[in-house]
């Protein structure tokens, strides 16, 4: 992989042939995806999808001691009012005098889609630099401009040679991809080109004498790069760094809430921990072949099975394979007490799931691991990360085989007619489609939640323990779903949920 010299990504569906539609079973996914079917499956009509833009935002809005520069119309980035209060606090977590989000629109009109947007680009950098004097100024690009052919990336490079902060530009059009995450690709793209290395440190170099050098490589011989997401909680990251500095290792969070100054020295660590492919593909690999770091990047550390791989991927790198196991015979045992009377509830509920594939497929594991029955799983997209954890998926869950696995971004007429045809007792959604199921009738329990822990040991008791309390008390969403209905006709529910995938193995005898 060598796209950081170009000043664009690749979108996923060229860079890993990723599916963007597909209906089926998992045993029908996991056998067409190794015949290399995939790519070429669409949809006929399509409801809605979602936008690398706002995903773009989502993973890096957070960056302490930065501006975010969003060239576009005046409605691109609204979203990121809803953020505002959760961002600034998980940044003062990290950094008392942290202010929290800042960011300029560049509010494009219908004249300037005319006459072009590069002069209002100009002035908001400019302003940005003179208001806030950030350490960088991220400029988003969106679907506007790249339409008219804004220069953007000139004008950015004659702008760095009149401001102090780094601009990293972020090529980040929605229309480009129906795959949403490229947009992670996006983001890693102009963090790597342009805050990575010594090159863009803004101190002096560091003179150190040979017994400090030695005492500095050292240093980085046990230090990893942790991967977060944007939809970790703060709870999250401290499990995870709990169990890494139990293996006496040092660590770095990446790219969420961090600091420019972060990524200077980021290539300075024995190893890359990614806690999702997804996410973290395209960072990995990329400092693998530039910087010669390794990575591991499995799986998701949701549920016992799967924090004990992630633990020992890493344990394998260090040669600490048998201090990792003492940490996790200890961890499991204590675990596997304190959930005991939550799998005598739950034993034989039933669940369906829907979000990003690495994260869908853990935690029906971690369901699975507490006495539900997997019905159900709907993707965003899926490519070859997927297909490995498919199978371990299919290797670790008996008869797992003939659940649904519905591929879609934004296609909830797709997720109603299924919910109605196989009925769970507990729908585990990701944000945006949670309402709709809700109007079903169906209880919610959030895929994620940045309050709350999922990852690690901490988070499979904390699971059990909220999916306990929701599975209890129903009442509210059973009362919605009696006085509400979504906006389809009754003939929908009564035709194939795939209908409008082509080349869709029809599932109708299957789920009744």
């Amino acid at each position: 992989m060598d796209y950081i010299k170009h000043k664009v990504p690749p979108v996923r569906e060229d860079r890993l042939m990723a599916c963007q539609a597909y209906g089926g079973t998992c045993g029908d996914l996991s056998r067409d995806s190794k015949k290399g079917c995939l790519y070429a499956s669409k949809r006929t009509f399509s409801q809605t999808q979602g936008c690398q833009l706002n995903l773009s935002l989502g993973m890096i809005s957070s960056m302490r001691d930065a501006v975010m520069v969003i060239h576009s119309p005046i409605g691109c980035g609204g979203n990121l009012i809803q953020n505002a209060g959760i961002n600034k606090v998980f940044q003062k977590l990290r950094q008392e005098s942290a202010v929290g989000l800042r960011w300029i629109n560049t509010n494009l009109s219908e004249v300037d889609v005319i006459s072009g947007g590069e002069a209002k680009l100009r002035q908001a950098v400019l302003k940005a630099e003179r208001e806030f004097r950030p350490s960088a100024i991220l400029v988003f690009n969106s679907c506007v401009p790249a339409l008219i052919g804004d220069d953007i990336d000139g004008i950015l490079d004659d702008l760095q040679k009149q401001v102090s902060a780094k601009i990293v530009p972020i090529h980040c059009e929605g229309f480009k991809t129906k795959i949403q995450a490229t947009a992670y690709d996006s983001v890693y793209h102009g963090l790597i080109r342009n805050l990575v290395g010594e090159d863009n440190d803004s101190q002096p170099a560091v003179v150190r004498t040979p017994e400090e050098e030695a005492e500095h490589q050292a240093v980085i011989s046990k230090t990893v790069n942790l991967l977060n997401v944007g939809s970790m909680s703060r709870i999250d990251e401290e499990e995870l760094v709990r169990l890494l500095k139990a293996l006496d290792l040092n660590v770095r969070i990446l790219p969420s809430y961090s600091h420019p100054d972060d990524f200077v020295y980021a290539h300075e660590a024995a190893l890359n921990v990614s806690i999702c492919a997804t996410h973290d593909d395209y960072f990995v690999e990329h400092f693998q072949q530039m910087y010669g770091i390794p990575y591991v990047m499995r799986t998701i550390p949701i549920g016992i099975a799967n924090t004990n791989k992630w633990l020992r991927d890493i344990a394998s790198f260090f040669g600490i394979e048998e201090q990792a196991e003492k940490l996790i015979a200890a961890e499991t045992a204590e675990l596997k007490q304190a959930i005991e009377p939550f799998k005598a509830e739950l034993k034989g509920k039933t669940a369906f799931l829907t979000g990003g594939e690495v994260r869908i497929l853990t935690t029906a594991e971690l369901l699975h691991n507490l006495g539900f029955e997997i019905l159900g799983l709907r993707g965003y997209h899926f490519d070859k990360y997927g297909e490995i954890l498919l199978d371990e998926y299919l290797e670790d869950v008996p008869n797992s085989e003939k659940a649904i696995f519905n591929i879609g971004s934004g296609q909830v007429f797709e997720q109603a007619n299924l919910l109605s045809k196989i009925t769970p007792d507990l729908f585990v959604g990701h944000i945006g489609v949670n309402g709709s199921a809700a109007k079903q009738g169906y209880p919610i329990f959030p895929l994620f939640g940045q309050s709350d822990d999922y990852l690690g040991y901490k988070g499979v008791f904390e699971v059990a323990a909220r999916v306990s309390r929701i599975l209890k008390n129903p009442a509210f969403n059973k009362n919605l779903g009696s006085h509400t209905r979504l906006p389809y006709r009754d003939s929908w529910y009564e035709q194939d949920p795939f209908t409008y995938i082509d080349d869709s193995a029809s599932v109708a005898a299957r789920i009744g």
